[in-house]
């Protein structure tokens, strides 16, 4: 079962808030160059990257629905 919960939140001027702080995304960066060179990540770090992923990619779609709210009102 799907259920639709609609938040009002105010928009801020600046919609680059809706994204990852900049010592995260480096964070997120690290791992994934480190996988990327074939370098093995522990378990906690595989969580790590994947939940810091997950986040980024939650808050890009709601950068992206901002900016649409933004251009309709």
């Amino acid at each position: 079962m799907s259920h639709q919960v609609v938040i009002q939140v105010e928009m801020p001027s600046d919609l680059v808030i809706f994204g990852l702080p900049k010592g995260v995304d480096q964070r997120l960066q690290d791992l994934l160059d480190r996988q990327d060179q074939g370098k093995k990540l522990t378990a906690a770090e595989r969580l790590e990257a994947e939940g810091l992923v997950n986040l980024n990619d939650f808050l890009s779609l709601l950068r992206l629905r901002a900016k649409r709210a933004v251009r309709e009102s």
